[in-house]
């Protein structure tokens, strides 16, 4: 009995405790859709957006550390936007990775810790076959010890990748060495329908903390990139549009932000094909944002 209420309560704190309780914010890239660096005011108005959206965003995820200083320039404008960070630092390429703990650390010496909301080893890298488990594992132990080092034991650390990834049991030993799973899920990848999107979502999420409880109960699943997108091509019975971005936003992003720590995809990439962008170029939201 004790270890069935171990295994299920992360379902049960998810029903029982208040919204307030969980991170929600953005996924935000280091670049402009120009494909830019931001500079330390760019961060600022971005903190400040979201902030001022429904909801006030108070958090944010970034996918690097050391990449176009992101770092060096975000972490103060956070700082002065009571903004919270979900600090990623990529794993592939050992001079990039190198580098990425050397931002972190460097961030933390002139900053603090109270900034961060946790930290992410990698993003995507089961997935796309960039990393072993062992080798990825490996890494995220390493992070942690170096964030032990400076008095920071308590900061999670954990791993981000697609929900396929982490219900294939040869990536076990990543999800042993997480405090958390970051859980990647895009319906309209699959080519579901928007109406079958709420449905989908559910139901690779549970699978993932099926798979995470197996291995490692207790552990949470963060909803770590979702999304809808506004502009693009049709990908089987999934149709871009704005009016779908926003029934999928009042479907999902309403319910997950009640339910586990969420982070969107994404605020601007409107360059991009498929856009999932949130916000038009000029920072104004692409549909109702309320929940």
């Amino acid at each position: 009995m004790l270890s069935r209420l171990v295994v299920f309560l992360p379902l049960l704190l998810s029903i029982s405790t208040p919204s307030a309780a969980y991170w929600k914010g953005f996924n935000l890239p280091a670049n402009l859709p120009s494909g830019a660096c931001k500079t330390p005011e760019d961060w600022a108005r971005d903190f400040s957006v979201l902030h001022s959206l429904p909801g006030d965003f108070a958090s944010a995820r970034l996918f690097a550390s050391s990449d176009c200083g992101t770092l060096a320039n975000a972490v103060p404008a956070a700082i002065s936007a009571s903004t919270k960070l979900l600090v990623g630092v990529w794993a592939t390429d050992n001079a990039h990775y190198e580098a990425e703990k050397a931002a972190l650390l460097q961030a933390i010496q002139q900053h603090g810790t109270q900034w961060i909301v946790a930290v992410s080893v990698g993003s995507e890298d089961l997935y796309r076959n960039d990393a072993s488990a062992s080798s990825l594992a490996s890494q995220i132990r390493e992070v942690k010890s170096l964030l032990c080092e400076r008095g920071a034991c308590g900061i999670e650390v954990g791993h981000v990748d697609i929900w396929t990834a982490w219900v294939d049991p040869k990536n076990e030993d990543v999800i042993r060495a997480c405090d958390f799973v970051g859980h990647d899920g895009y319906p309209y990848w699959e080519g579901v329908s928007v109406e079958q999107g709420l449905n989908a979502f559910r139901t690779n999420l549970e699978k993932t903390r099926g798979a995470v409880n197996r291995v490692k109960p207790g552990t949470w699943v963060w909803v770590t990139e979702t999304g809808w997108p506004v502009t693009g091509d049709s990908f089987g019975s999934a149709t871009s549009s704005i009016a779908n971005a926003q029934a999928f936003w009042k479907s999902v992003a309403c319910e997950s932000f009640r339910g586990a720590h969420t982070f969107w995809y994404t605020t601007q990439d409107y360059a991009s094909r498929p856009s999932f962008s949130v916000l038009g170029p000029d920072f104004k939201p692409l549909y109702d944002l309320s929940c």
